[in-house]
């Protein structure tokens, strides 16, 4: 739908269930939910961080007692241990990038810990199910489904990025595309049966959830960012600043701002010129927000402070906020979208019963 938290129905979840998988086991979607609110970085088509560097290192909270072998959870014999559990963990805590504020770390990192632990149970269980069965994956369905997943992609981002950023090995994708091809086998005969959302159920929908069909509004934002740094000094501050005025004055003399990101921010959105997207209110810290909304197209502002440094910031285009028309194009996306929960009800009945007859262990306190 039209709203941020909904932007993109993707077509067909269960018909490209690999892509699905993979996904959503790596967080690798090409368009990322919205962001916290205290990041200065976020747009709705080109995600990127405005924070500098790379967290250190997170560790999840230790469990007053494990299982043998240092499991903390054991499904049908297949144990995961803690050493396994935090290594995930600061995997997916460096790819957020500094995107979480200090004071929100603990509650985020219990999150990611408690979806990891879900994460490999339902694994596990369609694991298992797929192998009672016999369900295999062939190596030319795998390659299928990452030219796919290629096809998701930003511009300007390969597969190789995409691994790399996540801390991913080639083996370890395709074996998550595998079982991805493999779920989508075994789901196939309890959907191909599903009824197609009616013309009222469609109507329904758009009338009932006006919400997901307002479009905000949104400005198309670049900059340069000179990030502060734990310790910095007033002197270092005011070095930072200059700096930061330095690369403004040089922009507003014609300069070329995307190659004075890529020399000079200290933001990853420098492989893209500084380029952050479309971004509506709510996504980032206030002072940006403030600026880059203040701005009219085209306008460069004046250096904006956060606590992520300072920004040298530039309004590419605006949009103002519309509803989407309730079109064949738009009944077309609803319908997609009620088919995909109809898919998913499935997806969750089958793991509920899965889970039931599954011998689940959890040596969490």
């Amino acid at each position: 739908m039209a709203s941020s938290k909904n932007k993109g129905t993707k077509k067909g979840i269960f018909s490209t269930i690999a892509l699905l998988i993979f996904l959503l086991a790596f967080g690798l979607t090409a368009c990322q939910q919205k962001g916290d609110k205290n990041t200065a970085s976020q747009g709705t088509t080109n995600q990127t961080t405005a924070a500098p560097g790379a967290p250190a290192p997170a560790a999840a909270d230790k469990p007053a007692s494990l299982g043998p072998g240092g499991a903390v959870i054991e499904v049908d014999g297949a144990k995961m241990t803690k050493a396994q559990l935090d290594a995930e963990v600061n995997r997916k805590i460096a790819a957020l990038q500094n995107r979480v504020p200090a004071d929100r770390m603990d509650q985020v990192k219990a999150n990611i810990q408690k979806g990891l632990i879900e994460d490999f149970v339902v694994k596990t269980l369609l694991n298992n199910e797929v192998s009672r069965l016999k369900i295999t994956a062939t190596d030319q369905e795998i390659d299928q489904a990452i030219e796919k997943l290629k096809s998701t992609l930003p511009a300007n981002t390969t597969l190789d990025d995409l691994m790399k950023k996540n801390q991913l090995t080639k083996e370890k994708m395709r074996e998550e595309i595998r079982l991805g091809i493999c779920i989508n086998k075994l789901m196939a005969p309890q959907i191909k049966n599903l009824a197609k959302p009616t013309q009222k159920e469609i109507s329904d929908f758009y009338k009932n959830n006006q919400k997901r069909f307002k479009m905000p509004e949104t400005v198309h934002v670049r900059h340069i960012l000179i990030a502060k740094a734990p310790g910095d000094n007033g002197k270092v501050l005011a070095e930072k600043k200059a700096k930061a005025e330095g690369l403004r004055k040089q922009v507003m003399a014609g300069a070329d701002f995307a190659e004075l990101a890529k020399n000079n921010s200290d933001c990853p959105s420098k492989n893209n010129g500084g380029d952050l997207g479309n971004v509506p209110r709510g996504q980032m810290v206030k002072p940006f927000e403030d600026a880059i909304f203040a701005l009219k197209k085209n306008q460069i502002g004046p250096v904006v402070q956060t606590e992520y440094g300072f920004h040298v910031v530039q309004v590419l285009d605006t949009r103002p906020p519309k509803t989407i028309a309730f079109d064949e194009k738009t009944k077309a996306m609803i319908s997609s979208y009620l088919m995909q929960q109809k898919q998913q009800d499935v997806f969750k009945n089958m793991i509920r019963g899965l889970k039931e007859k599954a011998k689940i262990v959890s040596y969490m306190s």
